[in-house]
């Protein structure tokens, strides 16, 4: 399976899912006009992957590491964002492969970290809180 890269726009993230070191990052600000459109992608790639990593058909010989470092994001990317941690829950439960996820945000802003403590009750996914 392809890695995904997506380079960053004034109104979109940069997504680096490597597959070959098992790093998926998404960072920057997320609020691009059309969000299904932006994140269709992403959800259907991280969906293939799963099913992949269910059928033990992708070869990580380490653990994945999902990094989310957001400036911001809209309401509107919430609900994809949140889409792509069920999936992940989904590689979760697979127990196939050892599974991190961090949230990084600005120490000043609270708001982003009381965001990423929202997706990880809803999701029910354990996060790592990281501050810079």
């Amino acid at each position: 399976m392809d890695s995904l890269k997506l380079e960053p726009t004034e109104y979109s993230p940069t997504v680096d899912f490597n597959v070959s070191t098992g790093r998926f990052v998404i960072s920057g600000e997320s609020r691009p006009e059309n969000c299904g459109k932006f994140y269709a992608p992403i959800v259907t790639w991280l969906g293939k992957f799963e099913q992949e990593a269910a059928e033990k058909k992708i070869n990580i010989s380490t653990s994945l590491i999902f990094i989310f470092k957001f400036d911001y994001f809209n309401s509107t990317s919430a609900k994809f964002i949140m889409n792509l941690l069920q999936i992940i829950k989904k590689i979760e439960v697979t127990k196939n492969y050892k599974l991190n996820i961090e949230w990084h945000y600005d120490e000043m802003d609270e708001d982003m970290m009381d965001a990423g403590k929202e997706f990880s009750e809803a999701a029910e996914l354990n996060f790592e809180f990281i501050s810079y």
